[in-house]
């Protein structure tokens, strides 16, 4: 495993086709951050592949970061992994905010295995 660390942000390269990110607890995600992980995946992944928001501290994100985050090309899946009812809401209202463009975003509970279970799942949907 790589391990990448922007400013707001750690960034782990699990794989050749997956990546981690975790967010640094209470950061609020501007569209500009949205772009500079968008520049770091399109440097690293020539390819398909799937990331895991592993949300173990809480943060927000902009309206704007919110209409852009997961329309990369190559960006096929996304493992939102969750530790509290207000992680899962968030990530529902970005799916139902993000409808039409029907990303591949499911949801994992932190405290069940989610972590391997999501990586599990995008293993299977990038093979």
């Amino acid at each position: 495993m790589e391990k990448h660390r922007l400013s707001f942000v750690q960034i782990n390269l699990l794989n050749e086709n997956i990546a981690e990110v975790i967010f640094d607890k209470g950061v609020y995600i501007s569209i500009e951050m949205m772009e500079e992980i968008e520049t770091f995946f399109c440097t690293f992944f020539k390819t398909d592949f799937g990331v895991i928001v592993n949300k173990i501290y809480p943060y927000t994100y902009s309206l704007e970061a919110q209409l852009t985050m997961g329309s990369l090309i190559h960006m096929k899946s996304i493992a939102s992994i969750n530790y509290s009812k207000e992680g899962v809401a968030n990530t529902e209202d970005i799916i139902n905010k993000r409808s039409n463009d029907k990303l591949n975003v499911k949801q994992f509970n932190g405290l069940e295995l989610g972590r391997q279970q999501a990586l599990k799942w995008l293993q299977k949907e990038l093979a």
